[in-house]
């Protein structure tokens, strides 16, 4: 397993880490299994938060015994003081640990999120505190905005930035990257398979292996997946023209407006399936339109539902317009069911 040594922060992990958003979709027990089978197969580095359903209480279940020998990193979304600390008291209760060795306000997307998380009264004054305390051993951070991610580099206050990283979201590389290096912060990948869009899990992998500064964040819900993972970490980082051909061709189908499936959009008060409705596309391209239909037709017309009000489009930290997408996708979606009739 290649390591990494996470910016200034002297925490030495695997160069893959485990991201804990798909183990929502596992029973308890299955859930502590993986993850103890991924510390079994060398990694070390752990991501989870506080808004991932049960996803911190099956890694304290999984970790109970063995916490000196993982990496823990946990997020909240609160921006005030007070709400932060009781996520992060509930974060070491959940994660039946005494501390956290990576702690990170969550989705810092624009100027007016970021100065409440600092001004009077704000998460990082409580934070700070806890870092004193000994709960929290680092502060990192984490966005979507690529512009607020230069800008929180440039503070110089964090220990580490994650941020989207992949085969067609690749324009962290030109500055971001370079100037969170030169502060010597440690870089953390998200949506390294965009948001399960790339379905060659290999590929992109090694995609990003080819890079010695990331700490790539896999989200795994199979012992498979987990394996695949630490194999591509664990051997020479391959390249080739072939490789290079199929990136070009991810990058065309999916170009820059798609879904990520982070499901920051949902709920839908009319009761839409925003995310999978949002993949239609894709999943049109890869199936004949009978097939498309028969597979997606249930969630397709949920979208009849929509009454463009516009509260997905507020939540989505990639900017999508999500009503007027989403009625593109119905209207493809209503031709390929009258070809199929």
């Amino acid at each position: 397993m290649q390591t990494r040594t996470l910016g200034n922060t002297g925490l030495a992990t695997s160069a893959i880490g485990f991201g804990g958003i798909p183990i929502i979709r596992l029973g308890r027990d299955e859930a502590a299994a993986l993850l103890r089978h991924a510390v079994d197969r060398g990694i070390t580095f752990f991501d989870t938060a506080n808004r991932y359903m049960d996803s911190e209480e099956k890694m304290g279940l999984a970790f109970a015994g063995i916490r000196d020998k993982v990496v823990i990193a946990t997020k909240t979304g609160m921006r005030g003081a007070k709400e932060a600390m009781e996520e992060l008291e509930l974060s070491l209760t959940r994660l039946q640990t005494d501390y956290i060795d990576l702690y990170q306000p969550h989705q810092v997307s624009n100027p007016e999120e970021f100065a409440a998380l600092m001004g009077p009264g704000g998460a990082m004054d409580a934070l700070r505190k806890a870092q004193e305390q000994g709960k929290i051993r680092h502060i990192g951070i984490t966005s979507h905005s690529l512009e607020m991610a230069r800008k929180l580099v440039a503070t110089g206050l964090f220990a580490t930035i994650q941020f989207p990283y992949n085969i067609v979201e690749t324009e962290a590389a030109a500055e971001l990257f370079p100037e969170a290096l030169a502060q010597g912060m440690g870089i953390l990948v998200m949506k390294p398979f965009a948001g399960g869009m790339l379905d060659d899990g290999d590929l992109a992998l090694r995609f990003l292996r080819r890079q010695s500064d990331l700490l790539v964040l896999a989200g795994c819900d199979t012992a498979e997946q987990v394996d695949q993972a630490v194999d591509v970490f664990s051997g020479e980082a391959v390249w080739t023209e072939a490789d290079e051909a199929k990136t070009e061709a991810y990058r065309q189908e999916l170009g820059s407006r798609f879904c990520r499936r982070c499901e920051y959009c949902q709920p839908c008060p009319q009761g839409v399936r925003i995310t999978y409705a949002m993949m239609y596309r894709v999943v049109a391209k890869r199936m004949s339109p009978a097939k498309a239909v028969n597979f997606a037709g249930a969630t397709m017309e949920t979208v009849r539902e929509c009454v463009d009000c516009g509260e997905c489009a507020t939540r989505c930290p990639y900017n999508l317009p999500i009503p007027e997408m989403l009625q593109e996708y119905l209207a493809l979606y209503d031709s390929h069911r009258q070809e199929a009739q």
